[in-house]
């Protein structure tokens, strides 16, 4: 039997990890773990560590590990009928029940779900269906997407483009045309310190009614946002922020795509991001908290007034020209119904809320006094910290000082606990399962008080 000996090596001879550093990896210089198990909120690694998980996977493991529930009902599928496509009409008793699971917790205004395997490609099939619907009503030059600086939405072509960080655009010739980007609301970033949160979200209205403007509202087809800023940050939207920012799109008959690849399925301590800050959205993105990432699956849920358009389009020019050989795959969507009903029987979304809004009140209290903690922030089972290197001007720290992995780096190597190094800033992110407990948020806090503690003293 082949035993672990050899995984690192064939890890680092043949396995290409994604955002990673490739040469380092490859040379055996940057850190790498092997997984071999889980149950609840930990994992387990192949050199018999117990870690606690505070990021879930990637923020996707809503359920926690290790429910058999879940993969019980994978098996039962597969045995059953392990794949069927859902082209020319085609479908399976697994993918019409979730498909109907999901519209009875999406907002009253959504009415059909298409399937897909990854948050990615959800959002290239939502960009695909708005220049479909605008061509359909007949506005071919009514194309272009606006996005937010630091929103991440994929790192395919067009995703990639959407996404508004540096690292996924670099050396790869994105963003692509008809993608432009607009202010995020991320006000522990504002340029302005003396702005309140009314005037920065007056003044993120502002800047898109200017971009707008310049580009001309005739160009425009649709807006993109997660309710949420995820891996931008971490960072709440200021109060009053979609209440302001809707209207401006429906003067200008621009679509809205609430991307809640993250924040859809409890993780706000509401069922979906769209109710949790009164969105009223044309396409909605799921994917990870859609089934925990027992396997994978993402959809696009579409409006009412879209699919009226898509339907007519069908009318006119025959079938619809998109599909994936994948979508609607019977074991994923086994993996979503089983999700979805545990969800549901844990309790799991008022626990997002609950234990969530301890965890972060517990993060604030435990890091306050240490003085390169610049903010601490989040929503529901969502929780940032922001470190900068004078608090009271609100300096940063130089990229090369990678303040926040080394945090992270402490984090796990102290108390073997798992906290995400966000991308463009020292922002230390946790987004644990949703069945977290009390005992649990208390060891996390504790975990990151040391670890904050301990990269200060070598940095100040």
């Amino acid at each position: 039997m082949l035993t672990n000996d050899k995984l690192s090596e064939w890890d680092r001879e043949n396995f290409f990890h994604p955002s990673t550093h490739l040469a380092q990896h490859a040379r055996g210089e940057a850190a790498s773990r092997i997984v071999t198990g889980g149950k609840g909120v930990y994992i387990e690694d192949r050199d018999g560590n117990s870690i606690l998980d505070a990021f879930a996977g990637l923020y996707c493991v809503n359920v926690g590990y290790g429910r058999t529930e879940i993969a019980d009902a994978i098996a039962e599928q597969a045995k059953e009928l392990a794949y069927y496509h859902a082209y020319v009409g085609h479908g399976t008793e697994t993918s019409i029940t979730l498909a109907k699971m999901i519209l009875d917790r999406a907002p009253d205004n959504m009415s059909k779900v298409y399937f897909g395997l990854g948050g990615s490609d959800a959002n290239e099939t939502n960009i695909k269906l708005v220049w479909y619907y605008n061509n359909i009503l007949g506005r071919p030059e009514k194309k272009k997407i606006i996005s937010r600086w630091r929103g991440y939405h994929g790192s395919g072509l067009v995703t990639g483009s959407l996404t508004g960080l540096e690292l996924f655009h670099k050396k790869f010739d994105l963003p692509l045309d008809r993608i432009i980007h607009t202010e995020a609301p991320f006000y522990f970033r504002r340029s302005d310190l003396e702005m309140s949160d009314e005037q920065f979200v007056a003044h993120c209205v502002a800047e898109l009614e200017a971009l707008i403007e310049r580009e001309g509202a005739d160009t425009i087809a649709a807006f993109i946002g997660e309710p949420v800023l995820g891996t931008g940050g971490i960072v709440p939207p200021p109060a009053g922020y979609w209440a302001a920012i809707q209207p401006i799109l429906k003067k200008h008959d621009i679509l809205l795509i609430a991307d809640e690849v993250v924040t859809g399925f409890g993780r706000l301590g509401s069922m979906m991001g769209s109710d949790h800050y009164g969105i009223e959205a044309d396409f909605i993105t799921i994917a990870k908290g859609l089934t925990s990432a027992y396997a994978p699956l993402s959809g696009s849920i579409v409006s009412d007034r879209v699919w009226k358009v898509l339907e007519q389009g069908t009318d006119e020019y025959g079938p619809i020209g998109h599909g994936w050989t994948y979508s609607a795959h019977p074991i994923g969507a086994a993996a979503g119904v089983a999700n979805l009903n545990l969800i549901d029987t844990l309790g799991l979304v008022a626990n997002a809320g609950e234990v969530g809004t301890y965890l972060r009140q517990g993060l604030s209290e435990a890091l306050s006094d240490i003085s390169i903690v610049g903010d601490v922030r989040g929503e529901g089972m969502l929780a940032a910290v922001e470190f900068v290197r004078d608090r009271d001007g609100r300096v940063f720290f130089d990229a090369a000082d990678k303040v926040g992995p080394q945090v992270a780096a402490a984090l796990f190597e102290r108390s073997k606990v798992i906290g995400r190094a966000m991308p463009q800033g020292d922002i230390l992110g946790f987004a644990p399962p949703l069945c977290l407990t009390r005992e649990e948020a208390d060891i996390v806090v504790d975990a990151a008080r040391d670890a904050v503690q301990t990269v200060a003293a070598k940095v100040r």
